[in-house]
């Protein structure tokens, strides 16, 4: 690894998860556009985009070696449709004022990955991992006896993504980020673009403005720009700080919408938010214990 390496790459990573969590700001300015209009922008914006990029990147060959695999072809499917649902109940929670939500979501997704590891991969957890489970499920359950029901964004969000991110393991390294978001992308475009033309007239593209357009199509970018930036990153950095990087977006995304927002902080949503917050530092003082104990090359 090089000194310039080093020097990049915390620097992608920071700008990377910054724009993640400063997504929540941006959304509201498509407005009047539903949640599945945006979604449905955001895809067939992203694609262009990706196509740009992967010939800038020359990354077409991947892209193309993707798409005649019938295996990574199908895999990468059931992860378009995991990623739509996403996406769709991200924005929807950001343009409903369900910020705080949106961010519980993202802050109990490493749980949600843990267990799912358990449930699907038949892991064995060690003793501190089942402890911030606990911890994961007695918020959910505080958060549903205090504010009256089941916070499904939060869940819907932690399961959709921590499903995404294991279908997106078993393609492994055959299919690097950038082509595989194409890859996704590209099957999803045909019904983002059904979507827009059974719109026709409702839909907001045409009938508000050049600058509304524009501000659509510009989905694109904020879709793929940080994913280019964080996969920049990973190659550069340990995975020990990629996985404390991680907590930054929903970080911010809890800010934006305590203090931008003002959405309310109820003593029942204090005490889930604690409770996830307690089973993260679990998780990660778990993870950087067990990271020291794995060998450096080359040493005994």
């Amino acid at each position: 690894m090089t000194q310039h390496q080093d020097r990049w790459g915390l620097p992608l990573g920071i700008g990377a998860y910054l724009l993640w969590g400063g997504m929540p700001l941006f959304f509201p300015l498509l407005q009047p556009a539903g949640a599945v209009e945006v979604v449905a922008h955001r895809i067939v914006w992203s694609l262009l985009f990706c196509l740009i990029a992967l010939a800038a990147l020359r990354q077409l060959g991947e892209f193309r070696d993707a798409l005649r695999s019938p295996r990574v072809l199908g895999t990468l499917a059931v992860a378009a449709v995991l990623i739509v649902v996403n996406w769709i109940v991200y924005v929807y929670a950001v343009l409903s004022d369900q910020v705080l939500d949106a961010a519980l979501g993202y802050f109990i997704n490493p749980v949600i990955t843990v267990l799912l590891g358990v449930l699907i991969l038949r892991e064995r957890l060690r003793p501190v991992q089942w402890i911030a489970i606990a911890f994961g499920v007695a918020a959910v359950v505080v958060l549903s006896t205090g504010l009256g029901g089941l916070p499904w964004i939060s869940l819907c969000l932690a399961l959709s993504f921590g499903l995404y991110g294991l279908v997106k393991n078993r393609v492994g390294r055959d299919v690097p980020a950038l082509p595989g978001l194409t890859v996704e992308t590209a099957i999803a475009t045909p019904f983002a673009l059904a979507y827009i033309v059974w719109l026709g007239g409702s839909g907001t593209f045409t009938g508000h403005g050049a600058g509304h357009s524009l501000l659509l199509m510009s989905t694109g970018v904020i879709t793929a720009l940080p994913l280019l930036m964080f996969s920049a990153a990973a190659r550069r950095l340990p995975l020990s700080v990629i996985g404390m990087l991680q907590y930054l977006a929903p970080a911010i995304q809890f800010l934006v919408g305590l203090l931008v927002f003002g959405e309310q902080m109820p003593a029942a949503r204090w005490a889930g938010f604690f409770l996830v917050w307690m089973a993260l530092a679990l998780l990660t003082a778990d993870g950087i214990r067990q990271a020291r104990r794995v060998p450096r090359p080359g040493l005994a």
